[in-house]
């Protein structure tokens, strides 16, 4: 039994989710099939009037996957320009996203759990991270944060998804 290492706690657990977002929106034009209406109503969707909208969830979702591991392996990460209006371009993100994770060799971000990240917040201000305190307290919370609330979105849009689909094929 191999042990755990910083790319094997991040890539795969980002990859699945949002592979599992992928699904998702499939449920979700379903849906709109079914229901009559047009699948981009679900877009502009949030639970309350101060809340990020549906499609910032997700784009938050890939950015903080992609930006997690750049970090921890010290290279650029694709830009992406949220620019997306419809569901498809939500999945070309989803799919540029994994793409990009897939491609960091593993060699780069394993033993980066002690190497220093700084991680911009805001105007002129940048917080040190070491790898390991970014990854598990910063990266990964945010992530399933915008995760759960793409799934809560879609749930009080009427869209029939389960715990199982959340998981993704436990």
């Amino acid at each position: 039994m191999s042990s755990i290492t910083m790319s094997s706690a991040s890539v795969p657990i980002f990859v699945r989710m949002l592979a599992n977002i992928g699904h998702w929106l499939d449920k979700a034009e379903a849906h709109a099939a079914a229901k009559k209406f047009e699948p981009s109503v679900l877009l502009s969707t949030r639970l309350a009037p101060d809340m990020l909208a549906f499609t910032t969830q997700i784009q938050i979702a890939c950015d903080t996957a992609k930006f997690c591991v750049a970090r921890l392996a010290d290279v650029d990460s694709p830009k992406f320009d949220d620019s997306e209006t419809t569901i498809a371009q939500l999945r070309e993100r989803i799919s540029a996203t994994i793409a990009f994770l897939k491609s960091v060799p593993a060699a780069k971000i394993d033993g980066s759990e002690g190497r220093q990240v700084m991680v911009p917040m805001g105007p002129g201000r940048t917080v040190p991270f070491t790898g390991e305190v970014f990854f598990k307290h910063f990266s990964l919370p945010n992530f399933f944060f915008h995760c759960t609330m793409t799934y809560a979105l879609l749930r009080q849009g009427g869209v029939e998804l389960g715990k199982m689909d959340y998981l993704g094929g436990v």
